[in-house]
């Protein structure tokens, strides 16, 4: 995360003199909050990412903490061999239960040194069986999986996304855009408080 935090820190000083736009922060303006919620959680991440993966527990623990949903982008980074399949994966536990999407998203995150392109599939079984359920042979025969997964990566370039994960918290009096970019899970439950707040009569 520190090494996320000076990347961000040399984007910006860099914005200061004259960079290109291509440096801007991410315009999480675009993002909406889920049915009902008036302050969420907003993430992109990507399954074979190793910040992801250290970040991923703290973002599920703040939910959980501050009641707040979390609302889950995939970005599989086009070089990460097997991101774009284990995303697909998720979308299919989480098509069975929302909760069992989380489940599976942690399980692959604790085992992602072990995994590869080739037992990935394998993964996924253990998983299922682990939750007696049978993995269909195609988890995805029609693509709508895939597609939406490519149309949340297709979301992270528009907001100019440039590092996963990109997490934000979305709700009033946070910013002219209702938004803020953190850097670090820790620092969700002080933002939620402060978007609460402002949406207080």
């Amino acid at each position: 995360m520190d090494i996320r935090r000076t990347v961000r820190l040399l984007a910006l000083a860099l914005i200061g003199l004259g960079a290109s736009a291509a440096h801007a922060a991410a315009d999480g303006s675009q993002l909406a909050l889920p049915p009902g919620a008036t302050v969420a959680i907003v993430v992109f991440e990507d399954l074979q990412c190793p910040d992801c993966a250290r970040a991923h527990p703290g973002l599920v623990a703040a939910s959980e903490a501050t009641k707040v949903p979390l609302v889950i982008h995939d970005f599989p980074i086009t070089r990460h061999a097997w991101a774009f399949p284990a995303a697909v994966l998720a979308r299919y536990f989480t098509s069975q239960s929302p909760a069992l999407g989380i489940e599976f998203r942690n399980f692959v995150f604790e085992n992602q040194k072990d995994i590869t392109p080739d037992n990935l599939r394998q993964f996924g079984e253990r998983f299922a069986q682990q939750h007696q359920l049978q993995l269909p042979q195609d988890i995805d025969p029609d693509g709508k999986l895939a597609a939406l997964v490519q149309a949340d990566f297709d979301l992270g370039k528009r907001i100019r996304l440039e590092y996963v994960p990109l997490m934000f918290v979305l709700g009033p009096g946070l910013g002219a855009s209702n938004f803020v970019e953190v850097m670090d899970p820790a620092e969700i439950a002080d933002v939620v408080a402060r978007a609460r707040k402002a949406a207080s009569p």
